[in-house]
C-alpha cells in the first residue's frame, strides 16, 4: 500500500482568488496513484480534502489553524493500513522527549505520523516505532525545500519510506 503524506497545507480553496493558493504541481504529481492519503492537519478548509478524496481515500486530523473543520477532523487518529498501525496527530510537541511521548500516546502504533513544525523528519522513535514529519509542501519556514512523505506499507510492515521535495 502507498500512502503519500502530506501536512501544513495551510490552503484557502474558496472562490476568492487573490487569497487562493494551491499544491504545487509536484505534489499533485506525487499524490497520483495513491492507495491513501494522510494528513496531519493545518487544511484550512474541506475543500482540499474534497479534491484528495477523488485521488484516494483520504485520513486527516485537526491541526491548531484548522477552526473551520472543528467537529470535522478528530483531533488524533489510528489507522490500519497494509496491516500497520499508523498513529497520526498535528502537534507532536518539542522535540527533546519526542520520541517517549508518542510511544505512549499511540502504544500499539507501528508508525506515527505528524506535522506542525513545517520540519521534514524521518526517524526511529522508541521500540521500534517509526516517527514521520513530511514537512509542508507550501511553507517551508526555514527548510531549504517545499515537501511531502510517502510510505510504503505491507505484510504488517513499514517497507519503505521518504521525504520527498515538491519544489
Amino acid at each position: 500500500m502507498r500512502a503519500v503524506v502530506l501536512a501544513d497545507t495551510h490552503l484557502r480553496t474558496g472562490p476568492d482568488r487573490s487569497r487562493r493558493r494551491d499544491l504545487p504541481p509536484a505534489a499533485w504529481a506525487l499524490l497520483e496513484g495513491a492507495d491513501v492519503i494522510l494528513h496531519a492537519g493545518d487544511v484550512l478548509d474541506a475543500g482540499l480534502l474534497d479534491r484528495l478524496r477523488e485521488i484516494a481515500a483520504v485520513h486527516a486530523v485537526l491541526g491548531n489553524n484548522d477552526h473551520g473543520l472543528v467537529g470535522v477532523l478528530p483531533p488524533t487518529r489510528v489507522v490500519e493500513l497494509g496491516g500497520v498501525r499508523v498513529g497520526m496527530i498535528h502537534d507532536a510537541g518539542p522535540s527533546a522527549g519526542r520520541p517517549g511521548r508518542m510511544r505512549r500516546r499511540f502504544p500499539d502504533a507501528a508508525v506515527v505520523v505528524f506535522g506542525h513544525s513545517h520540519a521534514p523528519f524521518d526517524a526511529p522513535g522508541v521500540d521500534g516505532q517509526w516517527l514521520f514529519n513530511p514537512g509542508s509542501p507550501t511553507q517551508r519556514r526555514a527548510q531549504p525545500a517545499h515537501t511531502a512523505g510517502e510510505l510504503r506499507l505491507g505484510d504488517g510492515r513499514l517497507l519503505d519510506h521518504r521525504i520527498v521535495v515538491v519544489d
